[in-house]
């Protein structure tokens, strides 16, 4: 019943109320993103979603348009810098994904969308965090996020996927509020992100 019905109910109705609250926030951030960057504040990327099937994700923009001599973009500690830092690091960027919430392309909690070049790596096992909405906040972000393994980051997924109920959403969210103000687990040792996955 929950993961059928109450649970697209419940992220209809809180990601609305949300994005009400915090569209001074939103406003504000997109136009000193745009005064500082001189460029559109938000990311777009289609991002694999329920069943694998795509859409487009949008996020505040943290990293700058940067490439190397020869055209190649720049690693990732070299473009994540100053306000884009800030951003990321408060978990700002990910307020416009309120917008994929209200629309059914994600949920409020669930496994993060990850990219579209990771879908044909995915082994069985890995390939069930599709069985459910890719979500703002999901078990592997509470438990280490950035900071975590790959191989833990889908072994987190899955659990949810097989044990997706009202009272795990609940916990989930009480923890994320609670890392949000101690910024835990953003990247992992080494890297200002999370490196690429390659495969099994």
């Amino acid at each position: 019943m929950y993961s059928l019905f109450l649970k697209r109910v419940i992220d209809l109705f809180a990601s609305l109320f949300l994005l009400i609250l915090f569209f001074p926030i939103i406003i504000f951030v997109a136009i000193l993103l745009a005064i500082v960057t001189r460029n559109n504040p938000f990311f777009f990327q289609k991002r694999p979603g329920l069943h694998g099937e795509l859409f487009r994700l949008i996020k505040f923009k943290t990293m700058i348009d940067a490439t190397d001599s020869h055209g190649n973009t720049l690693p990732d500690e070299e473009r994540l810098k100053g306000l884009g830092r800030i951003i990321r690091k408060t978990s700002i960027d990910e307020l416009p994904q309120l917008w994929n919430v209200l629309i059914g392309d994600m949920s409020l909690v669930g496994p993060r969308p990850l990219l579209e070049e990771y879908l044909p790596l995915y082994n069985s096992f890995q390939t069930k965090r599709h069985l459910v909405r890719p979500g703002i906040t999901g078990l592997a972000q509470v438990n280490g996020r950035n900071s975590l393994s790959w191989e833990k980051k889908f072994e987190y997924d899955v659990y949810y996927v097989d044990n997706l109920s009202f009272k795990l959403d609940m916990e989930i969210f009480a923890k994320t509020i609670k890392n949000i103000f101690n910024s835990d687990g953003i990247s992992q040792e080494g890297h200002v992100t999370m490196p690429r996955f390659k495969g099994n």
